[in-house]
């Protein structure tokens, strides 16, 4: 693929009224390699949208998660939706529990509509 690069749909990150950007915030705080491991799996959903188990699951209400297995033997997810030709990347986390925790899936939802969808 020499000479050529991969486009897809424009991805913004979750900002606050004050600036901040939480979800990359946390990704900075992750040892590279986790972090490498997570701009991979969501250049895969920035290109290959729509894209299914086991690297995206939809939550519901039009959020969904990447499921990201990082080098350092744990397990991440990114919740994003897709609205109008663009990925808006809510929230991040470290998956503790089984089950996406609720109010992990609340705050993503609070900042999607924050953003517009």
């Amino acid at each position: 693929m020499s000479g050529h690069h991969l486009t897809g749909i424009p991805v913004v990150f979750y900002c606050t009224s004050t600036g901040a950007e939480p979800v990359r915030d946390w990704l900075r705080t992750l040892p590279a390699n986790d972090r490498r491991k997570i701009g991979i799996d969501l250049a895969t959903v920035q290109v290959g949208w729509p894209v299914g188990m086991p690297l995206c699951r939809p939550l519901g209400g039009g959020l969904w998660e990447v499921r990201s297995a990082l080098p350092s033997r744990r397990i991440a997810r990114i919740l994003f939706f897709v609205h109008e030709g663009w990925i808006g990347v809510v929230h991040g986390f470290i998956k503790k529990t089984s089950k996406t925790p609720s109010d992990d899936i609340e705050l993503a939802r609070k900042r999607m509509k924050e953003m517009g969808s």
